[in-house]
């Protein structure tokens, strides 16, 4: 062989592998979204009594991120298909900006996701049909490969069904809109509770939800110190649940709720303050019969003398403290507080600002 000839083979040698190469990254890369898909379904299926899957994913390697399409998580023998979770879109990707800070760590957006909490359904029978809550959401962490470091939700639900009860509860909040960041602690400024959250919704009876707090969830028990606010609801869409517990309907009205709570080492303390204003109830008809009348009027009659005749407003304050596994209300305190709300000093339409996470510290 001439030495121009073997030099010629030698050049066509030096290409072969660098093609090879470029044709498995090709042929990977094209079976790259089948590859996760089945991974993702695996494990959705991996979870205890319940069944998953997912349409499509998307991958982006340029961005180091990868997009799932219609993720959908139904529990097993439940009595309709509605799913606990479903998802329609999901985004994965690299945190750069954490990456320049050396730690590789990731962020999830989600568009219009739902979330369908039946209580028929989520009952515990046994360990295996209906397992703990910890199981599907550890499954949905492990879909992540990575530290979860910055949470975006947009438009998202969250329904409450009680399908069992008289009447039928049905709570829901729409248009949820959440914000967590520094959920990994990747800035940590030495601070008990490094992670911010901070969330808007529509209520129920059209009322304006907010929720801002920070928390530490790095512990197994989450530390938190959480401000709730529910404003300028209709009274009549919670009129399900005041049917069900206390017998009548309104008319009119609106119904807000105040809350502050701080967990510290899975002890809680806080507060719920529920506010009735300019509340009217439906007015008495023949087909409730004697008792139904009379217990409408002793509520109309309890309701004008304990609520506060200047902003017309029925209004307590709930006290919350204790282990998280046996928290207890203040009865006195309560009952105290629709007395100081009518008679005393009526309450604001706000959070009180009186709870911190300090506050929280079991004393020993």
């Amino acid at each position: 062989m001439s030495s121009k000839r073997k030099r010629r083979h030698l050049k066509k040698k030096r290409y072969i592998a660098p093609v090879i190469i470029l044709g498995a990254l090709i042929v990977f890369r094209l079976f790259l979204p089948l590859i996760v898909k089945n991974y993702v379904n695996k494990t959705l299926n991996n979870i205890p009594g319940y069944h998953g899957h997912v349409e499509d994913i998307d991958i982006a390697l340029w961005r180091g991120a990868y997009t799932i399409d219609s993720l959908v998580l139904i529990k097993e023998n439940a009595e309709n298909e509605t799913p606990l979770l479903d998802f329609p879109e999901t985004d994965i990707s690299i945190e750069w900006k954490s990456l320049l800070k050396g730690k590789v760590v990731s962020e999830i957006e989600m568009h219009s996701p739902k979330f369908n909490y039946i209580f028929e359904d989520q009952q515990d029978t046994t360990a295996v049909e209906n397992p703990k809550t910890e199981d599907w959401t550890k499954a949905l962490t492990d879909l992540v490969p990575i530290d979860i470091n910055h949470l975006q939700v947009y438009n998202g639900t969250a329904n409450f069904v009680q399908l069992s009860s008289d009447p039928q509860i049905d709570m829901f909040m729409q248009k949820v809109n959440l914000q967590a960041t520094n959920l990994s602690n990747v800035i940590n400024n030495e601070k008990p509770l490094p992670s911010n959250i901070q969330a808007t919704a529509v209520s129920i009876g059209g009322g304006n939800v907010k929720l801002h707090g920070n928390m530490n969830l790095l512990k197994e028990i989450p530390d938190m110190d959480i401000d709730f606010s529910l404003q300028k609801a209709r009274a009549t869409g919670i009129n399900d649940l005041i049917q069900r517990y206390a017998g009548v309907d309104f008319e009119s009205g609106t119904f807000e709720l105040y809350s502050e709570i701080a967990i510290n080492d899975a002890y809680l303390k806080g507060y719920i303050k529920p506010m009735f204003i300019n509340t009217k109830l439906i007015g008495k008809d023949e087909e409730g019969g004697l008792f139904k009348k009379l217990w409408e009027g002793f509520v109309g009659v309890f309701k004008f003398i304990l609520k506060n005749q200047g902003t017309d407003t029925l209004a307590t304050k709930v006290p919350l403290e204790g282990d998280l596994k046996n928290v207890k209300t203040g009865v006195l305190p309560t009952v105290f507080n629709i007395f100081e709300n009518a008679w005393i000093n009526a309450f604001k339409n706000s959070v009180n600002e009186e709870i911190n996470f300090e506050d929280a510290k079991q004393k020993k």
